[in-house]
């Protein structure tokens, strides 16, 4: 009943988490449910956690890395396989639109992770490194430089409006 509590509480939190990180929404409910199904496996480990929560992200940022990082050794490998017949497509021809989305994939996965817990998902810089096991020097470095490129993609403008911008 405790877990189901947590679950029904957590589950969609969870789930844009890792739509944000990923960039893959039909993807990211099964990340979530992934990351869940870890956490009920150890659910009294999770229960005795200070900030269960935070370890649920925690779980779902380190899955995401793992999605990623498999995503991208299937794109080497296709890539390779097609390399004969592979054309060149361009963007769309629409430089003055840009999606968040879009840019927040530019993002090395650590820069990117610290932006979306830190804006999107409005955690402390210390809840941010609680859920990516890193240090609170780290977070702020990582924000901060991820903010920058962000910035540099979409105007600083864009960027304060599109992902809630702390003042």
């Amino acid at each position: 009943m405790e877990f189901r509590v947590f679950f029904e509480r957590h589950y969609a939190e969870l789930a844009r988490l890792a739509r944000l990180l990923t960039g893959d929404p039909e993807g990211a409910d099964d990340l979530a449910a992934d990351a869940l199904l870890a956490l009920w496996r150890r659910w009294d480990r999770v229960r005795a956690a200070d900030r269960p929560a935070a370890y649920a992200r925690g779980v779902v940022a380190n899955l995401a890395r793992s999605h990623i990082r498999s995503a991208m050794r299937e794109r080497r490998r296709v890539a390779l396989f097609w390399a004969q017949s592979a054309e060149y497509t361009d963007a769309p021809d629409v430089p003055a639109v840009v999606d968040v989305q879009q840019a927040l994939r530019t993002l090395p996965f650590r820069k990117r992770a610290c932006v979306v817990l830190r804006h999107a998902f409005d955690l402390s810089e210390r809840e941010t490194a609680l859920a990516l096991g890193v240090s609170v020097g780290t977070v702020k470095s990582q924000t901060s430089k991820g903010m920058a490129q962000l910035e540099r993609l979409l105007g600083t403008g864009a960027t304060g409006e599109l992902v809630g911008r702390r003042t």
